[in-house]
């Protein structure tokens, strides 16, 4: 069973920013599959489907970025997942708008979602597809940058990476990380 997770914040006033980058993969790969997430447990919106012919459960934390990991281990413990099947889905300052790349493990960087799930799942080998959403203008304005509103034409810019992404999760699916990385990356 795979779980992929995407990292972003709940609230409505969050949905139209760079931080949602996950939510909103989330929900292009429920819009692709035909599924609603609707369900509510283990701090998290999620949903049980197949893709790709694998059961798979689409999450979305509920707990804000910086706790995201607490809703990941709960369905984590309560499913019994390996962490080798774990997708967590986020958006990354180092990588160009519309871009993504895929790793098999790794430090957290600077983000404070993964910060979060490295330290409630105890390992950092898991898989993650990052979505690019660029650099601020000024890098002390770094919180205003990825919580903030944007454009509608940088939208259109970011939905090329949010497509990107739910496009590698089944290809991870069907083919394993490392072909989906020399596809991808």
């Amino acid at each position: 069973m795979y779980l992929i997770v995407g990292l972003g914040n709940p609230e409505k006033e969050y949905a139209n920013t760079r931080h949602n980058m996950g939510f909103n993969a989330i929900n292009e790969i429920a819009r692709k599959n035909n599924i609603n997430i609707i369900k509510e447990k283990f701090k998290g919106l999620y949903e049980i489907t197949t893709i790709q012919s694998e059961k798979s459960i689409l999450l979305k934390p509920q707990t804000y970025m910086n706790l995201s990991g607490q809703s990941i281990k709960e369905i984590v413990n309560f499913y019994n997942i390996e962490t080798n099947k774990i997708i967590v889905i986020y958006d990354d300052i180092d990588i160009e708008k519309g871009s993504i790349k895929l790793r098999k493990k790794g430090g957290p960087g600077t983000h404070n979602g993964m910060k979060s799930v490295i330290q409630e799942l105890g390992t950092n080998e898991f898989i993650r597809v990052r979505i690019g959403i660029g650099q601020p203008k000024y890098k002390n304005d770094m919180i205003n940058y990825v919580i903030g509103k944007i454009s509608e034409e940088e939208q259109n810019e970011l939905q090329e990476g949010v497509k990107k992404a739910a496009e590698a999760v089944e290809e991870i699916i069907r083919n394993g990380i490392d072909i989906a990385m020399n596809k991808f990356n």
